[in-house]
Formats: C-alpha cells, structure tokens, sequence
C-alpha cells in the first residue's frame, strides 16, 4: 500500500515492548503507534533516552517506521483518567509530558507525535478551553520546531477540538505553523464528522500526518475491531491512497489487549482485504493513485 500498515502499543499493555514488536513483525506490520508512559517507555525516566535510541535501532532492524501517542490512562493524574489536559487552567503537568514526548519522537526519528485537547473542564467559561490552546500550543509548536519533530493534532470526540473543521481552525488561528499537523482517526469520523470519513480525510489531507484505524458505531466514542462498527474500510483506504498520504495507518484498540495477537492478525487480514475491495469498490477514487506511487505490501520497504 502507498501508506504503511501499523498497530498501536496501547493495545498490547499486557506484552513487553519487545514481545509486541515480535508479534506485529510477524504478522507484517510495518510500522508501530508507540504510546509514550507505562507498561512500554516511561519518558521520564532517567534512562529514557537510551531506551528509545535503543528502540530505533531494533526498528531500524526491522524496517519499521515509528510515531508517537500520548493518550496514557491515568498517567500524570492516578485518580481521573486524562487530567491534567492542555485546556485545564493548570496545565503544567500535560505541557511537560508533551514536550518530553517531542524529545522521545527526536530520538526514536519518529514520523509525528501526536496529541489531544482535552475535555473542557466543568468550571470553564465559555471560550476559556479555545483561549488557553491558543495560548498554549505555539510554546509546544516552538519547542517541536527545535526538535524538528512533526506534531499530529487529533480531533476526539466529546473534546474541545472534536472535528477535523476544529483542528483546522485551530492550526489557522495560531498562524499556520507547518510543524503542526492533524491525526486523523477513521472511526471518530463515524462519530463526530458531518461529512463521513471521506469528507474529513479530504479536509485534512494537506496536513495529514497520522492515521488511527479503527472501527466505530455512531452512537458512542468506542474504540471496535474491524467489521464490528459501520465504517467503510475501503473508501477510507481509497480515500487515503487518492489523497497520496504515505505516513502510517495504525490500528488502534486500547480496549482490547486481552486477545492482542489474535485482533493484530484480524486487522491485518481486514486491512488487506479492503484494500483488495477498494479498487473495485471505489475505481474513481484509486485509479490515479495507483500510478502516482508504487505499492507496497504490509511490512514491505518503506
């Protein structure tokens, strides 16, 4: 495929990074979500650094692109799951996590790493969640810049930024920045997205830099496995192939560790099932695609 098939870490809590990384070459994934925080690299720990120049060489090895999550449950605050968010009035705890993320994704030459807003909290004024993203986001973009790390923006449901139109308005009020980008996920647009899948990878697609693969019902933000929910699989891949994005396409299920190996075969399986359908399914969308890049197989060269 023109992008690269991956699968994300937060969905084998119960496998050592290594044994995960395993599995997923073996099934042919080319390209692992690493989700920054425990069980897998904690950014801050002492040897933190080392960890992840030592994770790239081992990807290095086996032809796998990385990028980088930061959704952690219960990561910086035991207690409520998320907090603090970069819309709560202290913010500090989350700008100090994002920011050694952006270090880890420097040394792991990770292809984005990517964030949320945040729910608004409760005792919020109208307008004080956008305010403080506003305020907040060219300190982060700055310090990417340095890095030279892309960052990915996502749009979840139930949050501040919640829609591809969100994030893209977001990205223009703080001036345009080339360093950030968008993560899209397929299933939240089931969810969230007036226009469908089609219509928000369209939107995004100038700054598309991640892509989250999952399935979904439009009646709760719940993270499925392919085929569980109604999102079209092969027009989402067509989609992708027809915008010429090449970044990676990551599935993500945080829920469902317990069958992890058997869910990495799974998606694999409906991946390259729908991208077989999608030519078929979807002619207009693919045709030119197909001749502006080469295909590659999951797992294949980069």
């Amino acid at each position: 495929m023109p992008f690269t098939l991956g699968y994300g870490t937060n969905g084998f809590t119960d496998h050592p990074l290594d044994t995960a990384l395993d599995v997923l070459t073996t099934e042919g994934y080319g390209a692992v979500a690493l989700t920054l925080g425990f069980p897998h690299l904690d950014p801050f720990a002492p040897d933190a650094d080392d960890a992840a120049a030592a994770l790239r060489d081992r990807l290095d090895e086996a032809g796998m692109r990385v990028v980088v999550e930061t959704g952690t449950r219960f990561l910086l605050d035991p207690y409520v799951k998320h907090r603090p968010t970069l819309v709560d009035a202290d913010a500090d705890a989350r700008m100090a996590y994002l920011r050694r993320a952006v270090d880890v994704a420097g040394v792991l030459g990770a292809g984005c790493m990517s964030f949320f807003s945040g729910i608004a909290p409760p005792d919020a004024r109208p307008g004080d969640a956008w305010s403080r993203l506003l305020e907040r986001l060219p300190r982060l973009v700055d310090h990417a810049d340095a890095a030279g790390v892309r960052l990915a923006l996502e749009p979840e449901p139930g949050m501040v930024v919640e829609t591809v139109g969100d994030a893209l308005r977001l990205r223009e009020e703080i001036g345009s920045p080339g360093t950030l980008g968008l993560t899209v996920d397929l299933g939240h647009c089931v969810v969230v997205e007036p226009g469908g899948v089609e219509a928000a990878l369209r939107a995004a697609a100038p700054h598309l830099v991640n892509v989250q693969v999952d399935d979904m019902l439009p009646v709760a933000h719940e993270h499925l496995p392919l085929g569980d929910g109604v999102l079209d699989l092969p027009l989402a891949l067509a989609t992708l192939a027809d915008v010429g994005y090449r970044g990676v396409a990551a599935v993500e299920l945080p829920r469902h560790s317990f069958d992890a190996p058997g869910l990495a075969r799974r998606s694999m399986a409906a991946l390259v099932a729908a991208w077989q359908a999608q030519g078929a399914t979807h002619p207009d969308l693919t045709h030119d695609a197909r001749h502006r890049a080469p295909l590659h197989t999951p797992g294949g060269p980069r």
